[in-house]
């Protein structure tokens, strides 16, 4: 029963989709009822338009998101543990945290062009940032007197990375991967309004365009439903590390 507690408001928000668009409360021009929502899925699915748009997407945010870890964590931890080098860095990094991803369509485009990288550059963009912050935070919280013991017991630095600093730092750091991977996602749309036929922003803004808003809903439905199966995907992905850091820990 517990399991089903948070799908309860979902459920009654539904049924309460289904009676406005019943009684026709709300034009289906502007809402759909879930019954035509549900045929242009399945339409959408039998046509192959909905498994290209979304491998697509999924493509951009997956290469994206990636390629902002592989950025985000290792500059995470020089930055921690190298104040001087953030002190100097801070400046340009928080204009760029602070300015919207999207003011930066029109350069990307005389940059690099309407091709996939800008797409990627976009995405990398938002989603760099919370895992560079998250890292940052958990680095510069690890305990001094755990890292002061480990030097006492004669721990090289590599064993105060591994044993003390990581397992410390390992928590904040999957926080800012969920972030960013719920910013990617959120991404997506902006990404793909750079001159792109395919996708899944492509599909809800073309949905748009032709006042399709059963489309457009698809769209979300999907985007949503994939954020969520990352969420799951990466809880399990690091739930072995996190039951590695608490055995380190005692």
């Amino acid at each position: 029963m517990c399991k089903l507690k948070p799908w309860a408001l979902l459920a009654v928000l539904v049924v309460l989709w289904y009676v406005v668009t019943a009684k026709r409360l709300w034009s289906p021009y502007l809402l759909p009822s879930p019954l035509r929502v549900a045929r242009t899925f399945l339409e959408l699915a039998k046509n192959g338009q909905l498994l290209d748009n979304t491998l697509a997407s999924l493509w951009r945010m997956i290469i994206g998101f990636f390629v902002s870890v592989a950025l985000a964590i290792p500059l995470g931890f020089v930055f921690a543990v190298s104040p001087v080098i953030y002190a100097y860095s801070k400046g340009i990094l928080e204009l760029l945290r602070n300015t919207p991803p999207l003011a930066f369509i029109p350069f990307l485009i005389l940059w690099c062009g309407i091709g996939e990288l800008s797409k990627i550059i976009l995405i990398v963009l938002v989603a760099f940032f919370p895992i560079l912050i998250n890292t940052i935070e958990g680095v510069s919280g690890v305990d001094q007197k755990l890292v002061e013991t480990g030097r006492v017991f004669g721990f090289s630095r590599g064993r105060i990375f591994r044993e003390i600093v990581l397992p410390s730092a390992f928590p904040n750091i999957v926080t800012g991967m969920r972030i960013g991977m719920g910013y990617s996602w959120r991404a997506i749309i902006g990404a793909e309004m750079i001159a792109s036929s395919t996708g899944l922003g492509y599909m809800i803004l073309n949905g748009q365009q032709l006042s399709q808003t059963d489309t457009m809903l698809c769209g979300i439905i999907v985007i949503a439903l994939l954020g969520m199966l990352g969420e799951v995907l990466l809880s399990r992905l690091t739930k072995p590390f996190l039951a590695w850091r608490k055995n380190v820990e005692l």
